[in-house]
């Protein structure tokens, strides 16, 4: 029944406006707004696959990674778009994080950052 449905995620922001700005400039993503529905953008990814993204009025940040982002070289891209004034998350505790903010604990490498709203979101590298 529902195998067949192309599903797509969705999350809330605070300030549409500048969701739009940050996703389309700062992250580089392309990216289309639906006025008739209250503003409601749609992040177009690599691969067909979108996201929708809405404002809501009582927003609170997830305390979760939202979205993920796999890419083939993590420096490159932390470098990138730590450049572009993204401020990559050092989380303390026993997550071994070094100085750019990359997870090197084992696993995969990933890093954290944060959209205006303060959703969570990350890279990781893929091997």
């Amino acid at each position: 029944m529902l195998k067949e449905s192309r599903a797509f995620g969705s999350f809330a922001v605070d300030d549409i406006e500048k969701a739009r700005l940050f996703y389309s400039q700062a992250l580089g993503l392309e990216v289309s707004q639906n006025r008739e529905m209250g503003d409601i953008l749609t992040l177009h990814l690599h691969g067909g696959n979108s996201v929708m993204i809405y404002p809501k009025t009582d927003y609170v940040p997830a305390t979760f990674t939202v979205l993920n982002f796999p890419v083939e070289n993590i420096e490159k891209v932390v470098n990138e778009l730590t450049g572009r004034g993204i401020k990559f998350e050092h989380y303390g505790g026993r997550l071994k994080i070094d100085e750019k903010g990359i997870f090197r604990g084992g696993g995969p490498l990933i890093a954290w950052f944060r959209d205006p709203a303060g959703n969570i979101l990350a890279v990781l590298e893929e091997k």
